[in-house]
């Protein structure tokens, strides 16, 4: 039950007859008619567990792009309905615009349609339905709650792929020419011609040379279907903000730029993705690899707990020994690459290319450079210890034969697809 602000206005009316007849009595005769009406009023009003209430399925949306959840109300009785209707949704959905007037004949039926906006990922779901059927009088009013279950799937934003096109074009670019120039293990034979000044003399064919009457060359082609790893590291590094940009949802934004560039390149792209243990395995993504790795990474979310680098490395190994590109998208973080990752180096890098892709923190670099106070010299000499453990950790795992893309949370996207199209280029996938 439910009263509106009609009651107060009648309680207030009674101040006349109270005036001219000043007793408590008056004052108890007003109230109670004024409870009378009001009950009167509720009695006569619909009951709203018996409308028909049914959602319509929701589409999977990115964070942050508009989306809408459509009711159908059907009022089954023989009596009208007048009243509000509220669709309520968890705060993340960002449900705006969802109290609804709805004013149904007997028999009738409505469409209602509430806004979403989500700003988070993995399946938001629908709180309840609150319908408020008011009496006649207005004074009054049923209300009933029920579940309507609904969900709408957010799926990561992919802000990066605003860089696609360019880097499509350098895609295609690179499968225009007539020859690959550096010769590598991974490239792939594609025909002979002759030998032009220039060229890699590495590249020319004896026999052929032999056969005929100038030097003749061998052209290749840029390498198609072979695998690309994507690593996500979810573990407690992930769950960091640098600057303002959550640090998994910053390498998440990567991966699925590198998986697009990928899979229309003709590689194929698998997923890896977990902490302590595995939480997503994606294997062989195809022409669909940016929804499909939507949909894995969409309910990922940080744990705080250490990376179990031995199992995600056991993962690789699982979706196959053929030689891939594995990418590392973790932290650059001394204690962790020390004491986790470099244990497993040795049996990635035997089989498989690796980069490690992490997100750097530019708010050190501004530390490390503001030295107008004492306080600010101290600030700056303990940001200048942190770069240097970093610069000396990247410098190790170069050693160790790994590539190391380290770039800021905007950057890193378009640098990490930068790398991977430099080592197409010189066919050493």
């Amino acid at each position: 039950m439910a009263i509106t602000g009609r009651v107060p206005v009648l309680v207030l009316l009674g101040i006349g007859p109270l005036l001219l007849f000043p007793s408590f009595a008056t004052a108890w005769v007003w109230l109670l008619t004024v409870a009378a009406l009001v009950g009167l009023d509720v009695a006569l009003a619909p009951r709203p567990q018996r409308l028909e209430v049914a959602r319509r399925p929701t589409q999977a949306v990115r964070v942050g792009t508009p989306a809408a959840s459509e009711l159908v109300v059907e009022n089954p009785t023989d009596r009208p309905l007048r009243g509000t209707l509220r669709d309520a949704w968890q705060p993340t959905a960002g449900a705006s615009g969802n109290r609804h007037r709805v004013v149904l004949a007997a028999g009738d039926r409505v469409r209602l349609r509430t806004p979403l906006l989500p700003h988070r990922r993995g399946d938001l779901r629908a709180a309840g339905v609150t319908v408020r059927a008011t009496g006649p009088l207005g004074l009054g009013a049923r209300q009933h709650t029920r579940e309507v279950p609904g969900v709408v799937r957010a799926l990561p934003a992919f802000e990066s792929r605003k860089h696609l096109p360019s880097r499509l074009a350098r895609l295609r670019e690179l499968d225009g020419r007539s020859a690959v120039r550096v010769r590598g293990q991974g490239t792939e034979f594609d025909s002979l011609r002759e030998y032009v000044r220039g060229d890699d003399v590495r590249s020319i064919d004896w026999r052929a040379s032999a056969r005929s009457r100038g030097v003749v060359v061998r052209t290749w082609q840029p390498e198609r279907d072979r695998r690309v790893v994507l690593v996500l590291d979810t573990s407690r590094t992930s769950a960091a903000r640098v600057p303002d940009v959550p640090l998994l949802d910053a390498t998440m934004d990567a991966a699925l730029l590198l998986g697009a560039l990928a899979a229309r390149a003709g590689d194929r792209v698998d997923l890896v993705a977990g902490d302590r243990r595995v939480r997503t395995r994606l294997r062989s993504a195809g022409t669909r690899a940016v929804p499909e790795l939507q949909e894995a990474m969409a309910d990922l979310e940080p744990v705080l707990a250490e990376a179990d680098w031995t199992a995600l490395a056991g993962a690789v190994s699982g979706l196959g020994r053929q030689r891939a590109l594995v990418v590392l998208l973790t932290a650059l973080e001394p204690s962790v690459v020390e004491e986790g990752l470099l244990a497993v180096l040795p049996t990635l890098t035997r089989h498989h290319r690796v980069v490690l892709a992490a997100v750097r923190d530019p708010e050190l670099e501004q530390l490390a450079a503001a030295r107008g106070d004492l306080e600010q010299t101290y600030a700056a000499a303990a940001a200048e210890q942190v770069l240097a453990r970093r610069r000396h950790t990247a410098a190790t795992l170069r050693a160790l034969g790994l590539d190391v893309v380290d770039a800021d949370a905007e950057r890193l996207a378009p640098a990490l697809a930068d790398h991977y199209l430099l080592l197409k280029s010189r066919g050493l996938l």
